[in-house]
């Protein structure tokens, strides 16, 4: 199943002119259908909010149509959060959250829930999430894994630090990072540090989890 190029211009086009109620009819009919949920993510949803960054970058659209598109786009997956399918045990834990300074949070909102779509139970931290404080939270809750999102390649010296910072609690515990940036490079970056690897999209994701509760 794939979603056509006609639905997706639908989509994206509903979602800049701030049509709430049109976007969600589209995902919902999809879901009704039994789209898989990775397919909605990747070719709905990751895909229009890519265009919507290149846009902005290219000062094509403003800020506020920006915000309003994100917006719209949590608001979905609020609503197919809440139609996932959970296991009644859920044995591991994995704690998602972006860097100091990032404000982006829907990439790892879409990571967290193939975590929970798999078994597993997600703790989101969402946007810039301060290093003391998530090593802090992590402490208490003992997560199995630990998933990070960069969305601007600029920052890419911010997530080293988290990356440290989460060192000096959790030595051996594997790091998975992810996001937009990584569009740009950064995977040498990330090849210097043991147990951290990179998860390109949500099928990558999957497979990666499906590795770890095999």
């Amino acid at each position: 199943m794939t979603i056509t190029t006609e639905t997706y211009h639908q989509f994206i086009n509903s979602l800049l002119l701030g049509d709430r109620n049109q976007c969600h009819h589209i995902i919902n009919e999809h879901w009704e259908k039994q789209f898989p949920l990775l397919i909605i993510y990747e070719e709905m949803i990751k895909k229009a909010m890519y265009e919507v960054g290149d846009l902005w970058e290219a000062n094509k659209i403003s800020v506020a149509t920006e915000h309003l598109s994100s917006g719209i786009i949590e608001s979905i997956l609020n609503d197919l959060q809440l139609k996932l399918k959970h296991s009644a045990n859920k044995k591991n834990t994995v704690l998602t959250a972006c860097v100091e300074n990032e404000f982006h949070q829907i990439g790892i909102k879409m990571i967290g829930d193939v975590f929970e779509k798999n078994g597993w139970k997600s703790y989101f931290l969402g946007a810039n999430t301060p290093n003391r404080e998530l090593v802090k939270f992590a402490s208490l809750i003992q997560p199995d894994v630990f998933a990070v999102s960069l969305s601007i390649y600029s920052h890419l010296p911010a997530l080293e630090k988290l990356i440290l910072a989460i060192r000096t609690k959790f030595p051996k515990h594997l790091i998975a990072v992810g996001g937009q940036a990584f569009r740009h490079g950064g995977e040498e970056t990330i090849a210097q540090y043991e147990n951290v690897v990179l998860l390109q999209d949500t099928f990558h994701t999957e497979k990666f989890i499906k590795t770890l509760s095999a």
